[in-house]
């Protein structure tokens, strides 16, 4: 195919492609399409539980899933007890009769619920269904049906439950909780890219209008406010437009580049409801990222109420800092801070961030990567002032009391701060079994006393109850599917099985668990680790084609969670026939800060040398997989490496698929350009930059195989210009390849249309099979249920929940 003559596929048809040789296989997308997680998720039953804790701090309510619905579940720690929350088939009947529309007791339309307005009255639950807002009575089964649901302005109810906060034409503003009456505005300076709370709309969110929850806390004493504040009033914008409209509609963001001298520039306010006053907090440096939170049951407020603890990035990620801040003046003291050649992080980019503070302010605890491994360390929380940026005054940055956690292995998050007892509990990886599954720990604040309280060698997601007492603990391995239990916290002994999931009907439809592997990397020497997937009822004496379902990171790597895996693509294409692999390659997190910083300031390597490596180690290994047929795709960082595959690679990748892919970083946010790649250094001699090796476009003359490359024009995240200039070079240097532009589609690109298209690519370039002409894969629908109540509160921190609806299967 003549590059002037490149496809454009849209949802209009698809063109023929070229079969490299003839067909050699049968293929069937419907056994394929069983194996996507939409449908997975459905026949795996017990597999998640997620603590909703109550008042007393150890009693939790969670919703099983069943094979045929789904119940809801009260736990009394206490007595070790478990029993049904509330009668469903009692309930079912109330609101069948309250709304006129029958309900099904074991799929019941709601997935959470609030109890009475105070939250203590747990004879009442209130609820969204079928668009209307129920109230519940679960002792006398008896329901009132609301005709509206609670207002769309999404709000922080306080401390008190008398008061919550909103943004209202970029202003911040409370009301009377219980009357929704007597709105009073407390700040009258917000404008457009300069709000309270909140940013501008991107593109995606105007398209696709949603309650968006402001971004501030509540002092303890419910009488301040701090609120995020961002100005963007100077940052470029980025252009958009949709042509699906009779009239193509514009719209932009401000988006910051690579480079770029203006950038956002976050603030934080402290507002005291009472006067009005408002107080800019006084940082040393300016940030780059800020977030108001701490990770452990929120020490962002002090107890209280007078000081407020900030966490933040500089530009670039090249330092992190920690600070206490005074309420009333805003004058900050710098607790803790980390600096770094390359980039610091604030936690395993897959964790929460792991600051915390006592209530009494005299000690901290954070995370860091200072001696190449992250480990925690406890700060005086008093901290130092006036600390800069100034590398001349480093010597006042504070400096530890303790270094609590220390060797060749990784701590996760903070879950827990004891206190009375002065105990830390926290997540680790690598210290007691396989090394990318995290298990739950404690220490005392002096280092003593590591116990290992979750022996069991596998992924363990730890939920504290607010007391301390218990934690729930759901565990599970690549290979095996969730248990869940109830543990003691002071021995880490199992009270009680909760949940055993059940993937009975998993295997009727053809799953196969996935392998964990490890092979060399590049240099030979370190162990590097993978997930294979099979295809059915391998023939030994065949050749099957491999494909590597890369994300390059270095934020995440390909494998991501390191825990069960029930379903997803992966899975369909070695239905299909192909052997495919996510490999977690020098340069992903989770391991060493050495390990993790393996290919900083050349976004080019995307660990592709250790993918070659692997895949041509387990071709030795397995005489089934055709190293000759090798195949890659992936989307976004992933779309960004498939195509460098093809492009650096030649020989030895045959067929890509690329998803929206970041093809030169010059185009992308400086969030995560910046971080991993530094700061833009522009060689005015030479005309280039420290960025443009990295770039796609600049290899296209190297294209050899079969690429099909992938984006939508209202993608707000990875802008579609930097596929578009790579389709400019690839036609310049007179090259062949295939395009599916998606209309009005922003970056998800997860829609059945999309992902059979990229089973077409492959079955036909690289399987040398005939796919199925215009093949329908369905994705379930679950329609009629509002999929939250805006403004609602969590049981524990005053803010909104944002639960989806998921089917009551």
């Amino acid at each position: 195919m003549h590059a002037r003559q490149w496809h454009l596929l849209t949802a209009l048809g698809v063109v023929a492609l070229t079969l490299p040789h003839t067909a050699a296989a049968q293929v069937s997308y419907a056994r394929a399409e069983q194996l996507l997680n939409w449908n997975t998720d459905r026949l795996v039953s017990g597999d998640v539980v997620q603590p909703e804790w109550l008042k007393d701090g150890n009693r939790f309510w969670y919703r099983n899933k069943l094979a045929d619905g789904s119940e809801f579940v009260l736990v009394d720690p206490v007595t070790n007890s478990r029993r049904p929350l509330f009668d469903h088939v009692r309930l079912a009947r109330a609101m069948t009769l309250a709304s006129d529309t029958a309900f099904d007791a074991k799929k019941l339309p709601f997935q959470t619920f609030r109890f009475g307005r105070d939250a203590t009255d747990e004879n009442e639950i209130e609820f969204a269904a079928v668009r209307k807002r129920f109230v519940c009575n679960i002792t006398t089964y008896a329901c009132a049906v609301g005709d509206t649901l609670p207002s769309d302005v999404p709000y922080v109810a306080s401390p008190d439950k008398k008061l919550e906060a909103f943004v209202h034409r970029n202003n911040l503003w409370v009301r009377n909780r219980e009357t929704k009456k007597d709105s009073v505005q407390l700040t009258t300076d917000g404008v457009d890219y300069n709000a309270y709370g909140i940013t501008m709309p991107r593109p995606s969110q105007l398209q696709r209008p949603m309650p968006v929850r402001p971004t501030l806390r509540w002092s303890p004493d419910s009488r301040r406010i701090a609120v995020l504040r961002q100005d963007e009033r100077y940052v470029e914008q980025m252009h958009y437009i949709s042509y699906t409209f009779q009239r193509p509609r514009h719209y932009t963001q401000p988006y910051a580049l690579p480079g770029d001298t203006a950038v956002p520039y976050p603030r934080v306010h402290v507002v005291e409801v009472a006067s009005k006053a408002n107080v800019e907090i006084k940082l040393p440096v300016r940030p780059g990222m800020l977030s108001i939170g701490g990770s452990v049951r929120d020490s962002a407020w002090a107890e209280n109420s007078q000081k407020l603890h900030l966490s933040w990035l500089m530009r670039g990620s090249k330092a992190v800092y920690l600070a206490e801040i005074d309420a009333a003046t805003g004058t900050s003291r710098i607790v803790a801070r980390d600096t770094g050649k390359t980039y610091v992080e604030i936690a395993n980019p897959q964790d929460p961030a792991s600051f915390y503070v006592t209530k009494d302010l005299k000690d901290a605890f954070w995370w860091s990567e200072r001696d190449g491994w992250g480990h925690l360390y406890r700060f005086d929380g008093a901290g130092v002032a006036n600390i800069t940026a100034d590398p001349k005054k480093m010597s006042l940055a504070p400096e530890p009391k303790a270094q609590i956690t220390s060797g060749a292995w990784q701590v996760g998050q903070v879950s827990y701060v004891d206190e009375v007892l002065r105990q830390v509990y926290f997540t680790g990886r690598g210290r007691d079994g396989f090394l990318y599954y995290p298990k739950l720990y404690r220490v005392n604040y002096d280092g003593t006393g590591l116990t290992l309280l979750t022996p069991e060698d596998g992924h363990h997601v730890i939920t504290f109850s607010p007391s301390g007492k218990y934690f729930v603990d759901s565990y599970s391995r690549v290979e095996s599917p969730p248990v869940t239990t109830l543990r003691s916290s002071a021995t880490g002994a199992v009270l009680r099985k909760l949940e055993e999931a059940d993937v009975s009907r998993l295997k009727v439809v053809g799953w196969r668990a996935a392998q964990v592997f490890n092979v060399k990397a590049r240099d030979g020497i370190t162990d590097i680790y993978g997930v294979l997937y099979l295809p059915p009822n391998i023939d030994s004496t065949k050749k099957y084609p491999i494909i590597s379902h890369i994300y390059p990171g270095p934020q995440v790597g390909s494998v991501g969670s390191w825990s069960f895996k029930n379903g997803g693509e992966p899975f369909s294409l070695a239905e299909l026939g192909f052997v495919v692999i996510q490999l977690d390659h020098l340069g992903t997190p989770l391991r060493s800060k050495a390990f993790h910083d393996n290919y900083y300031g050349f976004f080019g390597d995307n660990g592709l040398p250790d993918h070659i490596a692997a895949i041509k180690q387990l071709g030795s290994k397995y005489g089934f997989i055709d190293t000759d047929r090798v195949g890659i795709f992936g989307h976004s960082g992933g779309g960004f490496a498939s195509t460098d595959a093809m492009l650096r690679y030649p020989d030895f990748f045959k067929v890509a698929v690329s998803g929206a892919g970041n093809h030169d970083n010059r185009s992308y946010n400086i969030y995560w350009a910046e971080k991993y790649q530094g700061l833009m250094e522009k060689d005015t001699t030479r005309k280039t930059d420290n960025f443009e090796s990295s770039a796609n476009k600049s290899m296209a003359k190297n294209l050899r195989g079969k690429l099909l490359l992938t984006h939508g024009d209202m993608d707000d995240n990875v802008h579609p210009a930097m596929t578009v200039q790579l389709v400019d070079e690839l036609i310049k240097a007179n090259k062949s390849f295939d395009m599916v532009w998606a209309p009005n589609r922003n970056h998800g690109l997860n829609e059945p249309y999309f992902i059979r298209v990229r089973w077409d690519y492959f079955v036909q370039h690289l399987l040398g099979a005939t796919p199925p002409v215009n093949y329908e894969i369905k994705q379930p629908v679950d329609g009629g249920v509002r999929p939250f109540l805006p403004g609602w509160e969590s049981l524990d921190d005053g803010f909104p929940f944002w639960k989806p609806f998921q089917a009551s299967w």
